[in-house]
């Protein structure tokens, strides 16, 4: 209803996001298959040299439940394109969020492009436990017009996904809800290499969130 509303108001029929196989995105897609129908939804899988095989795949089979045409676009010549450039100012430093970062900032750019020149309205797929954390790249995945999930915490995401798969049969893979959470910026990825398991950081978040404690 929210995105329906929003999309009416503001003068798009269309609308667009990256697809990565996790769990936010999926969501977000089903949502925007709901309120916009899919033949004005379109998905983007934008792999890099980290993404796995499996989310790939998971990405595949949840574009092709909700009924759409997943296009590709690979970023490593880019990005590599971007580390060769910055080579001179990076020189001597180890691997860190910086090159992360540079990834999600790329498909951000791409996105917007689509958005510029089809006049088509990017979802942004950032989850609240995420962006209370920082764990959202500005100018990256944060990019867009509406972040549809941001006031879902992630364990809501969680059961909001099992909740739909109840009702309306494996409509997300159970592959995207059963994996550990990954960014896939960088080898071996996990979500909880720097945050807290989900179910403890967002009890904390809605201690200090939604009842204002210290």
């Amino acid at each position: 209803l929210g995105l329906g509303d929003y999309l009416r108001k503001c003068g798009f029929s269309k609308v667009h996001l990256g697809l990565s196989g996790g769990i936010d995105s999926a969501i977000v897609a089903y949502i925007a298959v709901k309120a916009a129908g899919k033949e004005n939804v379109k998905v983007f899988a934008m792999p890099s040299k980290f993404s796995s095989e499996g989310s790939i795949r998971d990405a595949e089979k949840l574009a092709q439940n909700l009924g759409l045409e997943l296009e590709t676009i690979h970023i490593n010549n880019i990005y590599e394109s971007c580390l060769r450039e910055l080579t001179p100012f990076f020189r001597g430093r180890e691997f860190d969020v910086a090159e992360e970062n540079l990834q999600a900032r790329i498909r951000g750019t791409l996105m917007m492009a689509y958005s510029n020149k089809w006049n088509s309205l990017l979802l942004t797929t950032g989850n609240k436990s995420e962006l209370s954390t920082g764990y959202c790249t500005l100018y990256g995945d944060m990019a867009g017009g509406i972040g549809v999930i941001g006031d879902l915490f992630k364990t809501d995401v969680f059961e909001l996904c099992r909740d739909i798969n109840k009702r309306d049969g494996e409509v997300i893979p159970e592959e995207i809800i059963a994996k550990p959470p990954s960014a896939e910026l960088r080898p071996e990825q996990k979500d909880e290499d720097s945050l807290p398991p989900y179910t403890v950081l967002d009890g904390i978040l809605k201690l200090y969130i939604l009842d204002n404690l210290s």
